[in-house]
């Protein structure tokens, strides 16, 4: 269907798909719970994976180095906006992920499009996951190099792309996933993915943005160093404004690949410095990431109740082990339905819809964060089923 000219027309158009979004206004900080249009409703639909966005350990270091600092860095980092703050959170991120250096972007988009442009062009490949992040995506289109996907999750189509006997066709061939999902949260088979992109030549990254803080040892994520060197995955890309409840994203490799971003990343050369004192506070978080366990073990308890809940409500239990639990009901109108219907009892759950997954595969996507608690997961449970048989398909 032809796309209406009129931006009028292209906005109604959406509306009548059921695929128009509307902005909502929180009336104070991310939580448990959050008060919009003056009602109080438990969020099932954070990143804050950790429940760290407003912890105040995190608050009083903004705070304390917003007064050294300023809140604005006032350039780019190579003008003059990289502090001593950043050079140090640089420098504790490439230890926590034990690569040699990070480097910061000041959001995961920046990162994603900065590192696959400066590394490819004409005459490269790039190979991604058909449900690799937008920004994935984008950056893979953007860099000029021969774009192909293959089909989600499958090492065999991956192989057949990439082409037979190790033949990459010239130039640098690039291997691009998610480590784990954002609307499925199921994760990447790296191990399978790594042995393919060896077999063929190809560099490998992952982009383990819904991964780091959340699994692994003390939250290294898909990624750990002492499984995984820069050798099989080479491009390690993280986010700070998930679990580690901050803002921005970072690079990790080997000093050669930090210093072409450096010079080649357009996102980061032309790009103002995050704050300083944003630097300090997520220096904060990563000590309390990596040490306190309980976080990670309070997500694992809550996702088994919630898809045990699921299992009793007679429903298939998502792929995802993750925080990330999709209910896909396909249908944009109904998955709208039913989270106006959750929100009606109390609790915030998103609708998603295309284009951020594929047509028909429309859901609600319930994220948990270490700040729920056992009985907000049986009240979730107990409205979903309700709210199932109230919008049940025509």
């Amino acid at each position: 269907m032809a796309r209406p000219r009129n931006i009028g027309d292209q906005l109604a158009a959406l509306r009548s798909r059921n695929l128009y979004r509307r902005r909502r206004v929180l009336d104070g900080a991310q939580g448990r719970e959050v008060v919009i249009d003056g009602c109080r409703l438990l969020n099932f639909c954070s990143n804050d994976y950790l429940g760290l966005a407003a912890d105040p350990r995190l608050a009083s270091s903004f705070a304390q180095a917003a007064a050294r600092w300023g809140v604005g860095a006032g350039a780019s980092h190579l003008v003059c906006g990289h502090t001593r703050a950043h050079h140090e959170l640089e420098e504790a991120l490439a230890r926590f992920t034990g690569r040699p250096r990070a480097l910061l972007f000041s959001t995961g988009y920046a990162a994603n499009m900065g590192a696959i442009a400066a590394l490819l062009g004409p005459g490269d490949r790039v190979l991604e996951d058909r449900l690799n992040h937008a920004s994935l995506l984008d950056g893979g289109w953007l860099s000029r190099a021969q774009f192909a996907w293959y089909r989600h999750g499958d090492m065999a189509d991956l192989a057949a792309k990439l082409g037979p006997g190790g033949d990459v066709g010239g130039g640098r061939a690039l291997v691009v996933s998610d480590g784990t999902f954002s609307m499925d949260g199921d994760r990447c088979p790296l191990p399978e993915l790594m042995a393919v992109a060896r077999e063929h030549g190809a560099w490998v990254m992952i982009d383990d943005a819904h991964g780091i803080g959340v699994h692994g040892r003390g939250g290294r994520g898909l990624v750990d160093a002492q499984c995984v060197g820069t050798a099989d995955v080479q491009v390690l890309v993280g986010t700070l404004g998930k679990a580690f409840g901050t803002a921005g994203a970072f690079v990790a490799g080997e000093d050669e690949l930090i210093e072409l971003l450096i010079q080649r990343a357009r996102p980061y050369i032309y790009t103002t410095a995050m704050p300083a004192a944003l630097a300090v506070a997520t220096l904060t978080s990563l000590a309390i990431v990596e040490a306190e366990e309980w976080r990670r073990g309070r997500l694992r308890e809550l996702v088994g109740r919630f898809r045990a809940g699921l299992g009793e409500l007679g429903l298939d239990c998502p792929a995802s082990e993750a925080p990330i639990q999709p209910i896909v009901v396909g249908d944009p109108a109904r998955a709208v339905r039913l989270s106006a219907a959750l929100e009606e009892a109390g609790m915030l759950v998103t609708a998603i819809r295309p284009p951020t997954v594929p047509a028909g595969t429309a859901r609600l996507r319930v994220t948990f964060t270490a700040a729920h608690l056992p009985g907000d997961v049986d009240r979730l449970v107990e409205t979903l089923g309700h709210a199932l048989r109230a919008c049940a398909p025509a």
